[in-house]
């Protein structure tokens, strides 16, 4: 595993294939408050690449192209956050998209742990440190321990789908998670614009 650290945007020329998976990072879990510190990618190679932001920094152009590419799949873990924090900051609106946490929801009915660390558990049996979890992203020189930890939200996010597919499948629900992934960027933007715990569907 290598882990490439990169500030501003991604390096001219970087090819992550047509499956990349994506993590970000930020001070805290409110994306008008709280700004994005780092974006994590992956082509499922092993290999994680971070992009780094100085405050008030957010042109990459590189990074937002990829992100807004209609033939590459961006893969996500709870993609409605990371598409609303990249959104608010990057202004880019992110599609496609598969998110392991809603395929994880529509196929893992017996239970209601759908975090990452539970996946890789289960479906991998792999354990994930989350020790770095609330640890300061705004930081100018992130510690090695920081680097790892976002490195490894996004290293196993092309083995976790495979899995999910057959699960899918298996329950005749992956037309319905597809049409869920589709509705991701629509949640990110209720979210944005004020309606983060209401459900619109509701009576």
């Amino acid at each position: 595993m290598a882990i490439h650290l990169h500030k501003g945007d991604l390096p001219e020329g970087l090819d992550l294939g047509p499956v990349v998976a994506i993590d970000t990072e930020t001070m805290g879990l409110v994306p008008h408050r709280d700004r994005l510190c780092l974006a994590q990618l992956s082509a499922g190679d092993g290999d994680a690449h971070l992009v780094q932001f100085a405050k008030g920094q957010y042109d990459a152009p590189r990074l937002k192209a990829l992100l807004a590419d209609p033939v590459r799949l961006k893969l996500f873990h709870y993609a409605r956050f990371d598409v609303a924090v990249m959104r608010h900051y990057l202004g880019v609106v992110t599609q496609p998209i598969y998110c392991t946490k809603i395929a994880a929801r529509l196929v893992r009915t017996y239970t209601d742990r759908f975090g990452l660390k539970d996946l890789t558990r289960e479906l991998l049996g792999v354990e994930l440190s989350k020790q770095q979890q609330s640890s300061d992203w705004g930081a100018e020189q992130l510690s090695d321990e920081q680097l790892a930890y976002a490195a490894s939200d996004v290293l196993h996010l092309h083995k976790l789908k495979a899995k999910l597919d057959v699960l899918l499948d298996r329950e005749m629900r992956r037309d319905l998670a597809e049409a869920a992934f589709r509705f991701i960027p629509y949640r990110a933007a209720l979210d944005l614009e004020g309606w983060p715990d209401v459900d619109i569907f509701a009576h």
